[in-house]
């Protein structure tokens, strides 16, 4: 959270309160009961807030409603004014520019975005992006001979770039100039590039450092846009810049609070053809604003799909649809590709499990698992699940011909970055964030691999363990508030994720029903006080229907009740005490 007041310390409920006796989570006191009462908000909500640091409704309102004048100014951000002057005379010149981004959202929404402005502003732009399948991540030698065929005068990479120093050098060495905007960690070695924006640059003074790429983009059109003299509404892009920030997992605090939530109210009426298009295949209801959940679980992964499979060009060129037609052909295509990945997914992680299981890699210090002809467009997602059902860092390598493009996950806390830079002789190659990373590397390898990193885990681990409270991020539900009232007072805390995460509810009421339904799943009828009703479903709990009491206390997140529809929510259950 931003912005935080002096908080109450927290009065745990009672066991005669609860039917939870290991539950912590406070009854509401006076001071959540007042900034409901000044916000006109939910006492559930007004406690939250109060909990999670607020003490005065004026806070509370700058962050629920942020401005996109309260922006960082970007002043400080070095070689922001040499980029945009590079790009005005490309501009004015008629140089033909070529946009090179990475292939997951991040990259693509950069390329996408740059792409628009510069056309907007006059200029001759070939966007490109970059493949999993062919070169991989970043700028690498096989995607240097598609830049390389399209003639440009000039270069910008997107989301890539800060580790691609060969081939950056390359460039330079036959005339043309680059420009690099990306965020990922910033290696020692010197950047042959004309300019290289990048908040994490140790000679970067740009205050606010969780700008993902697609941020810094859209900053860089702004200074372009006065290198030019020209006007230009940038908020024609903040669509973009939500999708990239959230699907990039970037924190939702400070200045991206306030862009992408912006974004998000854009996309309520969407104008993008091909957002238009993908979002009512992902079953997303126009008129009102997606959440940030709705981006990272319905509109990224499709987003992403084409790229995990082959080519991620498909993806891009939704988001550039110039109409309808066009948009809704791009989009029935990623829908395809989306189900294809998913079947893919599943078997990949059965195998994964089963392996873990069977070498005992689960009492490790890390989790490494490769294998021959696994899909390395899907390695992160399976290195993700397996880095949260196990707790520890995680690498899958997906392996072709002996050569191996891994992902690696880990627990929050995890210095990823920093335990592959001590595996260095095991790898051919690696990049990326001490939260995710990627690596490649040679299957004769992969022994060696395994145990220098599980040595490396150990060595970075940090010297006290993150705290991982499961309660910490409870929110008793008051009697007081109708649960579709609570559900409409959540909505102002998005955009929720890293850093803003959204509250669970925990429920304490009388049990009418208890089944289980298909698949192993289980539906709930509930009794609040006051006679309320709420339905409650819980994925793969169906085992506990016929063990509840008359009384049950759950956890979980209020969402819209699309079978009844009007204002019925339902509660989906995440944990039963």
């Amino acid at each position: 959270m931003v912005e935080p007041g002096v908080a109450e310390p927290v009065r745990p409920i009672a066991v005669s309160e609860c039917a939870a006796p290991n539950v912590a989570v406070p009854l509401p006191g006076e001071a959540g009961r007042r900034l409901a009462a000044e916000l006109g908000i939910s006492i559930t909500v007004g406690e939250w807030l109060h909990r999670r640091g607020f003490a005065e409704a004026s806070a509370v309102e700058r962050f629920l409603n942020p401005k996109l004048a309260g922006l960082t100014a970007p002043d400080q951000m070095v070689d922001r004014l040499a980029a945009a002057d590079r790009l005005a005379r490309a501009v004015q010149k008629r140089e033909r520019i070529a946009v090179f981004g990475d292939y997951d959202c991040d990259g693509m929404t950069s390329a996408a975005i740059l792409t628009e402005i510069l056309r907007t502003l006059g200029g001759d732009v070939t966007p490109l992006v970059a493949s999993r399948f062919d070169g991989g991540y970043g700028l690498s030698p096989a995607a240097l001979e598609r830049v390389l065929a399209v003639k440009p005068g000039l270069v910008v990479t997107c989301d890539c770039g800060s580790s691609d120093h060969p081939t950056l050098a390359e460039l330079v060495r036959r005339g043309i100039d680059c420009i690099v905007v990306d965020h990922h960690l910033v290696p020692p070695e010197p950047l042959p590039a004309l300019a290289f924006l990048n908040p994490n640059r140790p000679d970067c003074g740009f205050a606010y450092k969780g700008l993902a790429s697609c941020g810094l983009v859209l900053s860089l059109g702004g200074a372009l846009r006065t290198a030019l003299g020209k006007k230009l509404d940038l908020r024609t892009w903040l669509d973009l810049v939500a999708i990239g920030t959230i699907a990039d997992v970037a924190p939702l605090d400070g200045d991206n609070r306030a862009l992408v939530r912006a974004g998000l109210q854009a996309l309520a009426e969407p104008k993008r053809p091909g957002l238009a298009a993908l979002m009512q295949l992902a079953k997303l209801e126009p008129g009102s604003a997606p959440s940030a959940e709705d981006i990272s679980f319905r509109l990224a992964p499709r987003l992403n799909a084409p790229g995990r499979l082959g080519a991620a060009d498909a993806a891009l060129e939704l988001m550039l649809a110039p109409n309808a037609a066009a948009a809704e052909l791009l989009a029935a295509r990623l829908e395809q590709l989306s189900t294809e990945r998913k079947a893919i997914q599943e078997t990949m992680q059965a195998e994964a499990l089963a392996e873990i299981e069977r070498d005992g890699y689960d009492q490790r210090a890390a989790i490494v698992i490769g294998r021959e002809g696994w899909n390395h467009g899907i390695v992160g997602i399976v290195a993700g699940r397996l880095a949260e059902r196990y707790q520890r860092p995680v690498v899958v390598v997906g392996f072709h011909d002996g050569h191996g493009r891994a992902s690696v996950r880990g627990p929050a806390g995890a210095r990823l970055h920093d335990a592959l830079s001590l595996c260095v002789d095991s790898l051919l190659r690696f990049g990326g964030h001490q939260a995710a990373a990627g690596a490649e590397l040679k299957l004769a390898r992969l022994p060696e691999f395994r145990e220098a990193f599980e040595a490396a885990v150990v060595q970075t681990a940090p010297a006290s363990a993150p705290v991982n409270d499961a309660n910490q991020n409870l929110c008793w539900l008051s009697n007081e508030d109708d649960p579709s009232r609570v559900l409409q007072d959540l909505a102002t805390l998005e955009p929720c994720g890293l850093t803003n995460p959204a509250p669970s509810l925990i429920v304490h009421a009388k049990l009418l029903l208890a089944r289980p339904v298909g698949g192993g799943h289980l539906k709930l009828e509930l009794e609040l006080e006051r006679g309320r009703r709420l339905s409650g479903f819980g994925i793969s709990l169906g085992d506990r229907a016929e063990s509840l009491g008359e009384r049950i206390t759950v956890s979980g997140r209020l969402r819209r009740d699309r079978y009844r529809g009007g204002d019925a929510v339902e509660l989906f259950v995440e944990r039963i005490f």
